[in-house]
């Protein structure tokens, strides 16, 4: 165990790791999520409603900056969007807890929801400038599992705190993001590629990544599988309370979710690094849908907890898999537009998934919803399929050449910028 610690850690870059620590103690204060909606119709005694209309705010606000935060970061480069985006991530979220007027939550929750969102491109592609083609799958696995580590043990956190104060969580998300500003101006240079004068690579701007027909069946596959990943957030606790469960009952089912992701993310990238991504999109997709399939036959705690078990499995393999995917069909000096793109398809999954559980629940049973979920789990694993048949092979070579890694003086490969 030590030997495959050893070697799952080994071999990347100092600059990643600081980026590392970063992700970590971002999640570490991600509080205001967790708690939200019981701050709002607990502590200041508004509807379910207008908690409902507060969290679509927030996710819209992720939307839009999505994509600003992937311009930013090719356009001003990945260190001075990462400061902006966490800097006002800091202010507003400390600014929401003062706020008592239903307008103005409202519209500060929107804001906190563009500032905290707009650091995600920057970071996906600072990983991909710094660390090497060969490590990136292992890199992204890596800070998958330092996000759900550091959110497995802040949602433990926020209930406490909750009791206390519930500005507290507010002013301590904020003292924890303005932290993480702090290491980025301190420990991270800034590693946006340079570009050279005698690349024949053209400028790359929205239209570009919109005209990328590759590119853009990636981001609708995604958002496909982000689709059937979100239920286990907004379909799976509505279900479960419709069948008599209790929400204590959906939370024991679904801390399966992140228990296994802690557990099994290092040792599970470790086997799929260097296997074919095609294979692991088509396997990860599939296992998604059927594994929210299943739960249609569950009638147990036991019971959901295994359906959790089969999803997470997807979840692990999936995530940094696609991730290194879209780096791989990035053009290097279009990578934050890029990243921002695929930013985009979690983020409207976000705001589509409760409204396509609410409906399919309401009108048909959940049964149709887990159906509908190994439906769309298979169409995305049959786009993979397709997709990749026809994907040149990625050639394994230093990172490029940016102001982070002057002694990396070979400029990006060909063959990995046409990807």
């Amino acid at each position: 165990m030590r030997r495959a610690a050893r070697e799952t850690v080994s071999g990347l870059p100092r600059e990643f790791w600081w980026l590392w620590t970063s992700t970590l103690v971002n999640r570490l204060g991600a509080f205001v999520a967790t708690f939200m909606a019981l701050y709002l119709t607990l502590d200041r005694g508004y509807s379910a409603s207008y908690a409902g209309l507060v969290a679509s705010l927030h996710g819209l606000g992720g939307v839009i900056s999505s994509l600003g935060g992937g311009v930013m970061s090719d356009r001003l480069g990945r260190r001075p969007t990462l400061l902006v985006a966490q800097l006002s991530t800091a202010l507003s979220v400390a600014l929401l807890g003062f706020m008592h007027h239903p307008v103005a939550i409202a519209a500060v929750a929107f804001l906190v929801g563009m500032a905290s969102n707009a650091s995600r491109p920057a970071v996906q592609a600072m990983m991909a400038d710094i660390v090497r083609p060969e490590d990136r799958v292992r890199a992204f696995s890596l800070n998958y599992w330092a996000i759900n580590l550091g959110f497995a043990v802040s949602a433990m956190a926020a209930g406490f705190i909750a009791e206390f104060s519930y500005l507290a969580g507010f002013l301590i998300e904020a003292g924890m993001t303005l932290a993480c500003a702090l290491v980025v101006f301190a420990k991270l240079p800034e590693s946006r590629p340079v570009r050279v004068a005698k690349e024949a690579e053209p400028e790359v701007g929205l239209g570009t990544v919109l005209r990328d027909g590759r590119f853009m069946t990636v981001v609708g596959l995604s958002f496909l599988v982000a689709l059937v990943f979100q239920q286990g957030a907004v379909g799976l606790p509505v279900a479960m309370g419709e069948a008599g469960f209790t929400p204590a009952d959906y939370g024991l089912a679904v801390a399966v979710n992140g228990v296994l992701i802690v557990v099994l993310q290092m040792p599970v990238t470790r086997f799929i690094e260097h296997r074919d991504p095609k294979r692991l999109l088509v396997v990860s997709s599939l296992l998604a849908g059927y594994g929210f399939g299943l739960t249609a036959f569950a009638g147990s705690v036991g019971a959901f907890a295994l359906t959790v078990c089969v999803w997470t499995l997807a979840e692990i393999v999936n995530a940094p898999t696609q991730t290194g995917l879209v780096v791989r069909l990035s053009p290097v000096h279009g990578r934050g537009r890029y990243q921002g793109m695929y930013t985009l398809s979690w983020s409207l999954a976000a705001l589509v998934a409760p409204l396509m559980s609410g409906v399919v629940i309401d009108r048909f049973g959940a049964a149709w919803l887990w159906g509908l979920c190994a439906v769309v789990g298979t169409a995305a694993g049959v786009g993979y399929e397709v997709l990749m048949r026809r994907l040149p092979k990625e050639e394994a070579g230093p990172a490029e050449q940016s102001p982070a890694s002057a002694s990396e003086s070979v400029p990006a490969q060909a063959a990995r910028q046409e990807a």
